[in-house]
């Protein structure tokens, strides 16, 4: 954990957040700026800044990070419908927390281009 990062604070359950999905792993937690009306975040517990800060011994962990948020796409029932999966890389990319998350936005069409 960094003591810094917003959201191993939150994985930790030192700053509020509603959680929608937690074990060992992994948490999944509302956006608290919703860009679509289902919008969850879905982190590794452990502190990975970026996709580029990932290394071969984190390659299971990327693909039960995706698996998670298929999961939690069928339990919040926007799975049938369709959802999008982003994850944003450095600031241009639009990262904003420097903790790995994949944001699972939901519940209403998606338009490409996205940014």
């Amino acid at each position: 954990m960094d003591t810094d990062c917003l959201f191993c604070r939150i994985a930790d359950g030192k700053i509020p957040a509603t959680i929608v999905f937690s074990n060992d792993e992994f948490v999944a937690f509302r956006d608290i700026n919703p860009q679509a009306p289902t919008h969850i975040l879905v982190i590794p517990r452990k502190h990975i800044a970026s996709i580029l800060e990932l290394d071969p011994a984190d390659e299971s962990l990327a693909g039960r990070l995706l698996r998670t948020a298929a999961a939690i796409a069928r339990a919040e029932k926007i799975a049938d419908r369709g959802f999008r999966l982003v994850v944003n890389c450095n600031r241009e990319g639009g990262q904003t927390v420097f903790h790995l998350h994949v944001h699972l936005v939901g519940g209403r069409p998606m338009t490409w281009p996205p940014g």
